[in-house]
């Protein structure tokens, strides 16, 4: 009886809050049905990635080329992490989303991205021991006040289906030096700022080995940063590095 009572009272008090606040899209500020939903023209208008993929670093595939295809890029030079998927391209459309979440703190679109990167990195998920953000130096975190590859790998784990259990490891890994912006630098000096510039908490050092771990981050753009963190956990003992992203770059087909 008194959860039904409550159960109606926390639908009266939704109903009075959108009549005052109506839930707005996320890509456009369109009033929608529900917080954190997109309107019918924005969910058209992003570029959801899906199979066909490449079997490494999920890259999109214009046709089906098997199911452990892999890219030109990943057949020339085979990435430190296992396997790498994303949500979306990362293109206009999706950075009027990326971009106010990551600089904007628009921290309440964390929750539907959470939900989207979940069916994209099912099959990742499923094998996970362990879901760590790649973490921010604390000058960074300083003038941002928020992680938000912490934000998308707090939703990831409230997004599980029910019965499934992911073990948050929110401060697995530690940026231990300051790398600056990533923004204009080319693949190779990408990975040189980043070289060493990660390392292992301490208290994590003894649970790490065998493990699986799914790496989560905002953008996958060369890889560089997520190798360099891949890296520093094999070295650890993880037994798997994967690497889930809310977006990622789609390389030109040719």
């Amino acid at each position: 009886m008194l959860s039904s009572a409550l159960s109606v009272c926390a639908s009266a008090g939704r109903l009075m809050l959108d009549a005052v606040l109506p839930p707005l899209c996320l890509g456009c500020a369109e009033i929608v049905e529900a917080p954190g939903a997109l309107c019918a023209g924005c969910w058209q208008g992003f570029a959801f990635i899906s199979s066909p993929q490449c079997a490494c670093c999920g890259d999109p595939f214009a046709e089906h080329l098997g199911d452990e295809a892999l890219c030109a890029g990943c057949l020339a030079r085979r990435p430190r992490f296992r396997r790498a998927r994303a949500a979306l391209a990362y293109d206009t459309q999706s950075r009027r989303l990326v971009l106010p979440f990551k600089h904007g703190d628009r921290t309440d679109i964390a929750r539907a991205c959470g939900g989207w990167m979940a069916r994209a990195g099912a099959e990742l998920l499923a094998e996970a021991d362990l879901i760590a953000p790649v973490p921010l130096h604390w000058r960074r975190l300083l003038t941002r006040r928020y992680n938000q590859a912490l934000l998308l790998a707090r939703a990831l784990v409230r997004a599980a289906p029910p019965g499934v259990e992911h073990r948050l490891a929110p401060d697995l890994l530690r940026r231990c030096r300051w790398t600056g912006s990533q923004a204009g630098l080319k693949a190779g000096e990408r990975r040189r700022n980043v070289r060493e510039a990660f390392d292992i908490h301490p208290r994590w050092a003894a649970g790490l080995a065998g493990k699986t771990v799914v790496l989560v981050d905002d953008v996958l753009t060369t890889g560089a940063t997520a190798e360099a963190c891949a890296r520093v956990l094999q070295r650890g003992g993880a037994r798997h590095v994967d690497v889930l992203t809310l977006a990622r770059v789609v390389r030109p087909t040719v």
